[in-house]
């Protein structure tokens, strides 16, 4: 059940459409952002809203790999693996998170802290290797600074 906050705001950004289904990917981060995951639930309360059919707007969810149709990590890692990237060491980074964070690409940490996802372009190329964490770009990578900002994001639960 969408609580009345999330249903208000969505309502005011379908109002800035023509068509209430144009709304679907700011309702979908609208939820997400209250509970960190879109569920199953929650896609057919929006779907119902929107006039859309569930599986309509779960075509959308799926399209987009920001929007998670299963829990995530407190923290997001999108590490970059575009051609820049792997050009500049993706291939290490990605082991060295794996390792660090003992997951794999879609995998999240048993303290619930991290999930790790791959991203195709964060569009700092000429910084490569680049990763996200939440909304803190991090580029230069290389294994002691990833192992920096891992543990800056810990000290900081």
């Amino acid at each position: 059940m969408l609580t009345d906050a999330e249903r208000q705001e969505i309502e005011s950004h379908v109002a800035e459409y023509p068509y209430k289904r144009a709304a679907c990917i700011e309702a979908m981060k609208i939820v997400q952002r209250e509970r960190g995951w879109v569920s199953d639930e929650s896609l057919k309360d929006i779907a119902a809203l929107l006039e859309m059919t569930p599986a309509e707007l779960d075509n959308v969810a799926t399209f987009y790999n920001l929007i998670f149709r299963k829990p995530v990590g407190k923290r997001v890692i999108l590490l970059c693996d575009s051609v820049s990237c792997w050009l500049m060491g993706y291939e290490k980074m990605r082991q060295h998170l794996s390792e660090r964070l003992g997951i794999d690409f879609g995998g999240t940490t048993p303290d619930g802290e991290f999930t790790l996802l791959p991203m195709v372009c964060l569009g700092d190329c000429d910084h490569a290797p680049v990763m996200m964490v939440g909304n803190d770009l991090h580029n230069n990578l290389d294994p002691e600074k990833i192992d920096q900002i891992l543990e800056s994001y810990r000290n900081k639960a």
